[in-house]
């Protein structure tokens, strides 16, 4: 039997996909132990393997098929752009995709002005911009903290995630406009979907149950 690989993106996915498996009688013990050096973790009573990586490179993985099975935020998904299955939402790790600036940029989206958008998701602004609002801006990539780009002024509105909406309201930003709700998605490489359908939709069909 071969390995059926999953890649779990790092911190309170993979931390929560874990738990979720477990309900399932899958478990990682191995995984659980921070101090391990290991990178990549085997479970022979059901031939899998499971990998952390970074959120980005998930669907890269899932993609090429190196991994199986993905575990990856919405936002990564639609970031990425990756050829790949998206076969479940596991409803955690919730918060929504949003335009965000001071109050008084609202006139300047209602206007369609041309404006610059600060953000971590080029392609998620772009899109929303261009085929949604049919607006035209520039955009300009950060990585670190997006809200500072409205407050010292590179940009006039930021597209990120809010999940509280706490750091806006600190640095007096609001949510302008919501581009689309995310959470927790599962994603399957096309090829493995066809070559280990059965056993893919088992694990998904008692990962649902599990929720």
């Amino acid at each position: 039997m071969r390995y059926l690989t999953f890649a779990l993106t790092k911190g309170r996915l993979a931390e929560k996909t874990l738990a979720l498996l477990k309900k399932t009688g899958i478990t990682m013990e191995e995984m659980e132990d921070k101090s391990s050096r290991k990178l990549i973790f085997t479970n022979e009573e059901y031939g899998l393997k499971f990998f952390l990586a970074k959120g980005p490179d998930v669907p890269t993985y899932v993609e090429y098929g190196a991994a199986d099975i993905g575990i990856v935020g919405k936002d990564t998904i639609l970031e990425e752009q990756r050829k790949l299955y998206e076969v479940m939402d596991l409803g955690f790790g919730k918060c929504r995709m949003c335009v965000c600036g001071p109050k008084e940029a609202e006139d300047l989206l209602k206007r369609q002005e041309l404006i610059r958008v600060a953000t971590k998701y080029p392609h998620i602004a772009r899109e929303y911009f261009h085929n949604v609002r049919h607006q035209t801006v520039e955009i300009i990539k950060l990585n670190g903290s997006i809200e500072l780009a409205p407050i010292v002024g590179l940009s006039e509105v930021i597209v990120d995630i809010v999940e509280t909406g706490s750091t806006l309201r600190e640095n007096g930003l609001v949510v302008l406009k919501e581009i689309c709700p995310l959470s927790a998605r599962v994603v399957v490489n096309p090829v493995s979907m066809r070559m280990e359908n059965e056993r893919i939709s088992r694990i998904l069909k008692e990962m649902k149950a599990a929720l």
